[in-house]
Parts: structure tokens; sequence; C-alpha cells
């Protein structure tokens, strides 16, 4: 009773009156422990702890069996960044594959149906002040892992990549509005790294308790301004972005009447002096190695893979190289179909326009002729080549090709990115370096002949990359 003393008169002495729910500084945790005193919670103000902390468990402690058969799918010897980014993303989900709000729905009929029938069986409960702080845990938690595991794949500029060759000559309406924000963050890797680098500095200070405030007034505007983001620019994220304003969101409320008294209405404001009690030695290492697993691992482990994947094996292109000095723009100087030498015309679905050869494995054709665009924009890191969709994702106007060559018959396959059953077998002749001539089969019904001009095009974003910010440029 000497230290709830202490603290009654040191309120006193500063013109406070003394706080029953501030007036004891540990508790142990998990259990009522006496002597403690605190405000007996309201009938409401139990029955909203208790859906809020059955939703946000559910929303942030993995359940769903299909995550857990995607950690023993994981090859932990030789695991990967893109192992750790899924583990990260977690959301529950029970209708497809998909984040939808629909899944929100089901966890708050949960929440609240699980609320019901705990409060008819703990009806004599004064308070959740203990479950309130585990609660606050597990979401600091789980809200730093997800925006650490988004920080990374920025502040190593691995998420928005530098346009393709492709991408740089497709005409600009022709690119959805997802795309054009994607390539737009592409072109200044020193502002997508910053924005990684204020992710990482929000999910860090949520590892320690007495900055979590701290935290939330960095992350509430920022992933705010990527949930609208998502929302203007019809990008995929939406769903996911709004969850992790929701987490910080339940975080900042824990001292949001606090800092309205102090800031907004200026009066004298008690502060939260709960803390638990990590005194015996199996609660004190327990707390210190769980801690220092999840630095180890989603701090030490996935950001030196990150940096690595960045300098060896970014996800968004294919790495699989293409023909040897072909990656370029290329005119169509001629082209025979069927026996018929068609001019060029902008409006003419079987004519080809240009060609792209980039420097992996990937042909694009710009043509009239009607084509599905792969509108799939969701995060997702793959290190199949026949999985990154990044070149030709909200793209349209040209039709992508991946394609395996043989240097001895001087054969190209090419098979379309997006309809399987699209497929051509051409012979390739290189008479000198800027000229392709190609010759064959075309879905194995039309034959072809065409003859490519590579074109010598200069890129603004690259020629001032070359002389720097300050150097001369001359187009």
């Amino acid at each position: 009773m000497a230290q709830n003393t202490t603290y009654q008169r040191r309120g006193a002495a500063n013109g406070l009156p003394a706080n029953p729910a501030t007036t004891s500084r540990v508790a142990t945790p998990g259990v009522d422990t006496p002597g403690i005193s605190t405000r007996a919670w309201s009938p409401a103000e139990k029955l909203l702890f208790r859906v809020a902390f059955i939703y946000f468990a559910i929303q942030s402690i993995p359940l769903d069996w299909k995550y857990f058969r995607r950690v023993f799918r994981i090859d932990w010897l030789n695991l990967t960044y893109g192992d750790i980014f899924d583990l990260a993303r977690y959301q529950p989900r029970f209708f497809g594959e998909h984040d939808t709000f629909l899944n929100w729905l089901v966890v708050l009929v949960i929440a609240v149906a699980g609320a019901v029938v705990w409060g008819n069986r703990d009806k004599d409960r004064r308070d959740y002040s203990q479950l309130y702080y585990w609660l606050r845990v597990i979401v600091r938690y789980r809200l730093a892992a997800g925006l650490i595991a988004y920080g990374f794949i920025k502040f190593y500029p691995l998420q928005a990549p530098l346009p393709s060759i492709s991408n740089l000559n497709t005409a600009y309406g022709d690119l959805s509005a997802w795309k054009i924000f994607a390539l737009s963050l592409g072109v200044v890797p020193d502002y997508e790294s910053f924005l990684g680098l204020v992710e990482l500095v929000g999910g860090l200070l949520l590892l320690h308790r007495k900055t979590t405030t701290i935290a939330t007034l960095i992350i509430i505007p920022f992933t705010g301004n990527v949930f609208f983001s998502n929302l203007a620019y019809e990008g995929g994220e939406y769903v996911y972005s709004f969850y992790l304003i929701v987490l910080a969101l339940f975080l900042f409320a824990f001292d949001a009447n606090r800092l309205y008294r102090l800031f907004a209405l200026e009066k004298p404001t008690a502060p939260n002096l709960f803390k638990p009690d990590f005194s015996h030695a199996r609660l004190k290492f327990g707390r210190i190695a769980l801690k220092a697993a999840f630095v180890l691992f989603f701090v030490v482990v996935y950001g030196s893979k990150a940096y690595a994947g960045y300098h060896s094996n970014p996800y968004q292109y294919p790495t699989k190289p293409g023909l040897a000095g072909a990656a370029g723009l290329y005119n169509v100087e001629q082209f025979v179909v069927n026996g018929d030498t068609l001019a060029y015309s902008a409006l003419d679905p079987v004519r080809w326009k240009d060609v792209v050869f980039e420097k992996w494995a990937t042909i694009s054709i710009r043509s009239s002729r009607p084509l599905v665009i792969d509108s799939t924009n969701v995060e997702q890191i793959h290190f199949d080549d026949a999985k990154r969709n990044f070149e030709f994702a909200g793209s349209g106007g040209r039709h992508y090709y991946g394609y395996d060559f043989d240097e001895a018959s001087k054969t190209l396959t090419l098979t379309n990115k997006v309809n399987a059953a699209d497929q051509l077998v051409l012979h390739y002749v290189r008479p000198d370096s800027t000229t392709i001539r190609l010759s064959g089969v075309a879905n194995g019904r039309d034959s072809l002949q065409v003859v490519l001009k590579k074109t010598n095009k200069k890129y603004l974003f690259e020629e001032v990359k070359k002389v720097g910010r300050r150097g001369e440029f001359k187009l």
C-alpha cells in the first residue's frame, strides 16, 4: 500500500485528484491481481471489448488452415523474401483467395456471437485491463509485420521497378490507372525507397510499447494515403491497406482521449501506468526471446533477403535471359502474311506496328488486334517466370509473348502470356546488329515473313540518370 499512497500524494501535490485507475504500476499478466484498484467497466464497455477482442484476435492471429498449408509448403532451408512476405500478409479469407470486406463481415458476426456467449459466462468481471493490454500487444506485432513486409520491398525498389522497354513504348491511353501509378513510382526509385523507409520506421516503432502512439501517428496518414491511392487508381490493395488502418486506429484509440484532453482542451492528463509484471524469470526471458525472434525473422532475415533479391532476383520481371544483343524497339519494315505484303496501317488488326525485344525472354508486339488485358493488381511475389505478370498487367495495345530460342537452329518459339493458344514458331536471321528477319508460322496456319529494324531511341529518365542531376543533358 506504500506504493499506492505515494502515487496518491503526488496527484494531490500537483493539484490532480488521485486516479484509482492508475494507483498501481504492476499486474500479473492474465489474472486479476489483488490490491490493484481499477475503475469498474460499464456493461457497454465490457460488451464492446469482448467484441473487439474476438474480432481483432481473429483478424491478427493466423487461424486459417490454408495459412498453415502455405507454411508447411515453404522450403525453410531455401527461404525467400517472397515466403516471408506471404506470411506477413495474412488475413482470414472465407471466400476465395482475395481480400474482401465480406470476410470482415463474417469475422464481425463471429465476434458478436462469441461476445454474447462470453458475457453470459463472465458476468461478474469488473474490467478487462489485462486482456486489453495483451490484445494491444497482438495487434502491435501484427501491424508491425504487415508494414515491415511492404516497407522492405519499397526501400529496396522491388515493388515498382523501372519501366520495361515495352511499357515505355505503350500509349498512355492503353495503360490502366493502376499501371500508370506503378510506372510513375518506378521511375523515381529514391522516392520509392523513402516511402519504404516511412513504413519501416512506423513498423519498428510498434515494437516498443512506449512509442506505439507515435507509430500510429505516422502509420494512419501514410497508410490512409495508400488506401485512397488504391481507390483513385483502381488498385487491388484497398482492402488490405484499410485493414492496416483499422489496426492502427485501434492502437491509437488507447491514448486518443488523453491526447485530446492534453492538446485540444489543455487540461491535466493522467498517464497510463498499467504495466504487466515480468519479474518471473520465465516470463521475462520468454518475452525477450519472442521479441528477438520477431526482430530476427521479420527485420534481419527478411531485410537481408530483400536486399539480396533486389540485386540478384527482383520479382516483377522474368529472369530468363533473352536473345543476346537483341533488346530494344524495332520498326516493322516489311510484313508478309500468306504471301501478301501488307502496308503499314494504324487500324489493321493483322499487321504489326512495332516489336520490342526485352533483355529477358519476352517479345511484345504492338498491333490493333483485340487482346485480353490482365487486370491482376494485387501484390504477389512469384519466383516462377510464368507467374510474373507485372510487365503486361494493366497494359493494352501490345501482345506479350514469352519465348524459347534455339541458337543452333535459329528458331524462336513464342507463346502468348495471356492466351496460351496463341503461338508462333519463327526462324530468325540477324544479318547485322540492327536487323532481324523472321519467317515461320503463326498459330499453325498463317505463314509470316517479317523484317525488323532496330530504332536507336533514347528515354529521358535513362539519359538523366547517366549524366546525373547536375550534369549537362541533351537529347
